[in-house]
Order: C-alpha cells, then sequence, then structure tokens
C-alpha cells in the first residue's frame, strides 16, 4: 500500500562519506501523499510552476523588475498572463522582421533594417549571436570606417608592402573624406560607403564647383534683400511708403497693379497732406523703380547722353543713377502736364519712389492701347490724337518719348494717355532723331494694322512731327540723313556748347531726399 511503501528505514551509523559519495547508489525515497492531495490546486500549481522554470529558465535569471521573481511569480494574475503573452508576440513580430529583412536585402551590397520597429527585450532568446544589438554597441556595422591618417613621417608599411601619401588609392579615399567638410548645400552623397576614389583633379573641380555655388547662394540672398524685387520692395522702399502713409499723404496702398522691366506700380489711395500745396488725387499710382542694377545696364544711354544730367551722371555711383531715373520721369511728366498732354498727374518724387495720379477707376487701370478694341472712329480718333500729342511732345516739351508704342499709351475717358517717360530725351541727344524714327514707325505699324486708312509710313510721319524736310526714297537712306543730321548736332554742341535746360520754369514739385 501506500502507506507501507512511504516508510524509509532509518539510516545506520557509518562514515561521512559514504552518506556524500558520488558514486554511491541514490536512495529513492517516495513522499507520502493521499488522494486529496493529488487532486488539491495547490500541488497543481507547484506542478506548473515547475514545467515553466524548465521551460523558460533564462526569464526567471534574467528578468528584471518585481513581478518576475522566484519568489511572486503567479499565473493567476491577470498581469502576469498579459506581459508573458506579450513577451511571446514580441518574440514572434521580431523574427518576422527578420525574415522580412532578409528578404529584401537579399545579397544586396546596400542593406536596409527594421531595428527601429523591432520590440527588443533583455531576454530575447532567439536572437541570433551575429546579430547585433544597437542599444549597446558604439559601431554602427553599415557606415563604412573613415580613412586612416598617413602617419607624420609619410608613409606606412616597409619593403614592398610601402604605401605612401601619394598612393592613387589613400589619395582617392581622403579627397572622398574630405567632400563632408563641403557647404550643406552641395549634396556629396555617401561616398565613403560606396568606398569612391576621388582623383585630385576631380577634387579640386569639385571643390571649386562648391566654393562658386556657395558665394552664388549668398550673393543672390543678398541681391534679394537689397533689391526691389518683382511684385515686391525692399526695406528701405517699404519704409518710404509707410511714412508716405503715416503722414497722410496716402490712405492705404492696395497692391501691385503692374510690373516692367525696371519699375514695380502699386495702387494706392490718396490722403489729406497739410504740409503739401497740391491737391492729392483719390486714387494714386506710386511708380517704384527697382534698385537692381542689370535693369539698367543697357539704358544709361538714355540718360547719359542727356545735356540735362550728363555733367551729374559721371560723377554718380550706380544707385543714384536710378535716383536719377526718377527724377528724370518726373521732370518729363511735369513738361508734358505742363503742355496739356493727357498723362499721369506728379504728386510727389522720394528717392526712387514716385507718385503719380491713377489712370483708372476703382483699382482697375485702363487697358492698354494693345488690349482694348476699338470701332473705326475711335481708332481714326486716336491716331490723329497721338500725331497731334508727338508734335506737341516734340515742338512744346522739347522731348522724344524714345519708347512709344501701344504698350506705353493707355485708353481711359475716350482718349489717349502717355505713359512711361523715363527714358524720354531731347532732340538734341545724340541719339534722338533716332528714338524719334523708331516711334514714328511703332505708331504708323500699329495704325496701319488696325485699319486707318489715313495713317502715315514711318518717313511721312517722321516730317510731320519733326518738321524736317527728308527726302529720301528707301529708308536706308533716310536713316543715313537722320545719322547725318545728328553728327552734325553733335559736333555744334561740342564745339559751340549747350546751356543746360533749367527745370524751375516748369513747376516742378519738391524732391525730398535724406
Amino acid at each position: 500500500s501506500v502507506g507501507v511503501a512511504a516508510a524509509a528505514p532509518d539510516a545506520g551509523p557509518g562514515p561521512a562519506w559514504q552518506s556524500k559519495c558520488p558514486w554511491g547508489a541514490p536512495s529513492t525515497t517516495s513522499i507520502s501523499c493521499s488522494l486529496a492531495d493529488v487532486m488539491s490546486e495547490q500541488l497543481a500549481k507547484e506542478l506548473q510552476l515547475e514545467e515553466e522554470n524548465a521551460a523558460f529558465p533564462e526569464v526567471v535569471a534574467a528578468a528584471e523588475g518585481p513581478f518576475i521573481t522566484g519568489e511572486n511569480i503567479d499565473t493567476s494574475s491577470d498581469l502576469m498572463l498579459a506581459q508573458m503573452l506579450q513577451m511571446e508576440f514580441d518574440r514572434e513580430y521580431d523574427a518576422q522582421l527578420r525574415r522580412e529583412e532578409k528578404k529584401i536585402n537579399g545579397d544586396s551590397k546596400v542593406s536596409i533594417s527594421f531595428e527601429n520597429y523591432r520590440k527588443v527585450h533583455p531576454y530575447d532568446s532567439d536572437s541570433s549571436e551575429d546579430e547585433v544589438d544597437w542599444q549597446d554597441t558604439r559601431h554602427d556595422p553599415y557606415r563604412a570606417d573613415k580613412p586612416t591618417t598617413t602617419p607624420r613621417r609619410g608613409f606606412i608599411g616597409k619593403g614592398k608592402d610601402i604605401t605612401t601619401k601619394h598612393d592613387e588609392v589613400v589619395c582617392g579615399r581622403k579627397n572622398t573624406a574630405r567632400m563632408e567638410n563641403f557647404a550643406p548645400e552641395f549634396q556629396v552623397g555617401d561616398g565613403i560607403g560606396m568606398d569612391l576614389k576621388l582623383s585630385n583633379q576631380v577634387f579640386n573641380a569639385l571643390k571649386q564647383h562648391a566654393y562658386s555655388e556657395e558665394r552664388r547662394s549668398a550673393r543672390l540672398h543678398e541681391k534679394k534683400e537689397h533689391s526691389t524685387a518683382e511684385k515686391a520692395v525692399d526695406p528701405k522702399t517699404r519704409l518710404l511708403l509707410y511714412k508716405m502713409v503715416n503722414s497722410g499723404m496716402l490712405e492705404t496702398i492696395t497692391g501691385c497693379i503692374s510690373t516692367g522691366k525696371e519699375s514695380v506700380v502699386f495702387h494706392a489711395y490718396g490722403g489729406n497732406s497739410a504740409t503739401e500745396d497740391k491737391v492729392i488725387p483719390p486714387e494714386c499710382a506710386i511708380k517704384v523703380f527697382k534698385t537692381t542694377l542689370n535693369e539698367f545696364k543697357n539704358r544709361d544711354k538714355y540718360i547719359k547722353d542727356d545735356y540735362r544730367f550728363k555733367d551729374r551722371f559721371s560723377k554718380l555711383n550706380p544707385r543714384k543713377i536710378i535716383r536719377m531715373w526718377a527724377e528724370k520721369e518726373m521732370h518729363n511728366l511735369t513738361r508734358m502736364q505742363n503742355a496739356g498732354i493727357p498723362c499721369p498727374q506728379v504728386v510727389i518724387l522720394k528717392k526712387h519712389v514716385l507718385v503719380m495720379s491713377f489712370i483708372g477707376q476703382d483699382q482697375v487701370p485702363a487697358p492698354k492701347l494693345k488690349d482694348v478694341t476699338l470701332s473705326s472712329e475711335d481708332m481714326k480718333k486716336a491716331y490723329y490724337q497721338i500725331l497731334n500729342m508727338m508734335q506737341q511732345l516734340y515742338r512744346e516739351c522739347n522731348l522724344v518719348h524714345a519708347d512709344l508704342s501701344e504698350y506705353n499709351m493707355l485708353w481711359h475717358d475716350g482718349k489717349v494717355w502717355l505713359i512711361d517717360v523715363s527714358q524720354s530725351v531731347e532732340p538734341t541727344h545724340p541719339h534722338g532723331l533716332e528714338f524719334l524714327f523708331r516711334d514714328c514707325r511703332n505708331v504708323s505699324q500699329f495704325f496701319q494694322k488696325g485699319g486707318v486708312a489715313e495713317a502715315l509710313n514711318e518717313r511721312e510721319l517722321f516730317n510731320a512731327v519733326s518738321g524736317l524736310n527728308i527726302t529720301a526714297d528707301n529708308e536706308v537712306d533716310f536713316q543715313a540723313e537722320i545719322e547725318a543730321l545728328e553728327k552734325m548736332n553733335e559736333d555744334h554742341v561740342q564745339n559751340h556748347g549747350k546751356k543746360l535746360s533749367t527745370f524751375s520754369s516748369d513747376g516742378d514739385p519738391p524732391i525730398y531726399d535724406e
């Protein structure tokens, strides 16, 4: 029976080494227990705990935390079961990631890693020995080592294995490593990881290119900060506009209405200024001349040879020429206004910002002559009006527009308005007659295409405007006579001199400067 088998004889007296001998026969002792004990729940828990310890020995040894210890492991706890299930799920998830990573990389030299997506555990027994623990190592296996520096003596090795600092491979790798010192904007890529070897010639070319790009980007940034960009103004121009609004001269500036090669035009509502004698119109046009010098590179001939500004031109730096350009348009507009020619009315000039009356209504500018569709009567009326204005401009204002075309003529209130006279010169200009002939050609071609039968050709229009009687059968001879007249005029001016025109009689508005 169970009780008889459980009875163990008492050990007799004997030496201590006999009871502790490892080669001795083990004494089989059976623990007596009843059927009730076998069916008890406590014994079942102990047996389950022994199985778990045998299955997960490292969990008990390496686990950290108050809930995984040899004393308090209790599978009846929901928290313990949840943590064990989560650990098993994380292992399966990491194994799946490793399989996917191995499948994607294959034999490729450039590999990707899902290490950031793994559920890393300190007791992860399924991880292979060759797998890198990214949390504990300072070495990145996917980042190549930088080339070793050559010692001070200039070579390494001995005998046949000697390698000097002039070695092609060593120099190539050094040049690749030096590319990391380029500007951040210059993308060099991972040349070290690909073991790229750059020759000195290629490296020097890349270095020079990176330096040039860095200077170019800095120059463009500075140019953008210190120049009036398209549809925008620089800080100095913005300050001028703020002063106009704060002084009450302007009520508000609504926005940009036109852009050109050398200027930007804004619309504004006029205010009430107590310091100004002139009446400010309800709507104003603010013409801001761009301060970029490249726009005026090929247009200095309009002001350099103008006798009104010739002496001042040679004494100014290029940036002040732009202010002179705005001043020139103000004087030309004042002459035209005094002669009764339809043009914008000058309000004030501040440096390179010219405020004029707005030709249009309710922020809508008047259309250009090229954009408007006129009837035959209006087209004929516009032609004779322009012919009259060209004669007035030449004889009364002593000016040549020098850029007259359908792009610089507006149609408003049933008549033509002239704009953009900053390049206008006097007829005594060395190229004044050439500019006049070009204007006559543009006007004649536009109205002939528009169906005006009475439109004169460019040579007849030139004689009608200038009053000169140049008789030539073809255009080449006509232009030759024009150039001969200009040469005679230039020689006369150089020999006898010419009194400079004064603008005091023009009734010009005051020029406000610093």
